[in-house]
């Protein structure tokens, strides 16, 4: 896995059993700096790995651009003491493409448990929608319940450290999972879903589904509206904040997505609940009452 996990000497103890040495692996959490035109722009706690789709989905999440051909290179470049740790990547933007507003610049390090904390501004934080999300997607409840386990089984890293989050798009109308990306931050996890797409050339994401591990917070639900997503899903709660955004920017936002069950917040219609099967009794009575009206139709004839 290289740099993406380390190995470390750890004591197992147990209340009542024994107590044993062991090695054990851990996701690796690294600052990447970020550059635009050799400008820093944010420093971002991350997971190594796909930093490149990172960077470029956080430049759309940003607003700062709604499509990957705007970025035209990047590269890893060496920090202040002249050594190229990867942990500093500069994008160049392609001609006619503006730099990003002096506002966004992170005053402070984006850690991995929150997004948008270091913020210049408070109102540096609701991003313009870059697409407006009218997507006439409708998908089955029963669909969406198999998307969790489908997420958890291809957390690869997760299965080694426990300790990673993970963003998965899966196509709303066929059920295909499209792509997933782990990082020990669940904003970076969609940032690189979304670079992804972006550099496909997938943007505006119609017809899709963001499924994510853990809670929803206000920034995943503004990340899904710059990039035109329409349904956002999580196993967890969502905050009282990404609700709101989610109806203001028309994405159905579900939690608490486990099982056979979950909540939805907004845009339900979107969801189409499967039909209850009826039970043995409905069955029975329904078999009795076209009998007896089979039977009634038969004398009166």
């Amino acid at each position: 896995m290289g740099r993406i996990t380390a190995r470390t000497r750890v004591t197992r103890i147990t209340v009542g059993g024994r107590t044993s040495h062991r090695d054990d692996v851990l996701a690796v959490e690294e600052p990447l700096e970020i550059r635009v035109g050799r400008t820093p722009l944010a420093v971002t706690m991350r997971t190594p790995g796909h930093d490149i789709d990172l960077a470029v989905g956080f430049l759309v999440s940003e607003g700062v651009i709604s499509r990957g051909d705007q970025v035209a290179a990047a590269i890893h470049c060496a920090g202040p003491d002249g050594e190229n740790t990867y942990n500093v990547l500069d994008l160049t933007l392609a001609p006619g493409v503006s730099q990003p507003d002096a506002s966004l610049q992170r005053n402070l390090t984006v850690t991995s448990s929150c997004g948008v904390c270091g913020k210049a501004s408070i109102d540096a934080v609701h991003t313009r929608t870059s697409y407006p999300v009218d997507d006439d997607l409708t998908i089955g409840a029963e669909q969406l319940i198999t998307f969790p386990e489908r997420l958890r089984a291809g957390q690869e890293i997760f299965e080694r450290t426990g300790g990673l989050h993970a963003a998965a798009l899966f196509d709303g109308r066929t059920g295909e999972l499209i792509v997933l990306r782990e990082d020990v931050g669940r904003h970076n996890a969609v940032d690189k879903v979304i670079g992804w797409a972006a550099r496909e050339g997938m943007l505006p994401l119609r017809g899709m589904v963001l499924q994510v591990s853990g809670r929803t917070s206000f920034e995943l639900t503004q990340k899904a509206s710059m990039a035109g997503i329409p349904v956002l899903a999580a196993v967890s709660a969502p905050s009282s904040l990404a609700v709101e955004h989610a109806r203001d920017a028309g994405i159905t936002l579900i939690g608490f997505l486990r099982g056979s069950s979950m909540v939805v917040y907004s845009r339900p219609e979107r969801v189409l609940d499967a039909p209850t099967p009826p039970t043995t009794a409905t069955v029975a009575a329904t078999a009795t009452a076209t009998a007896t009206a089979t039977a009634t139709a038969t004398a009166r004839s």
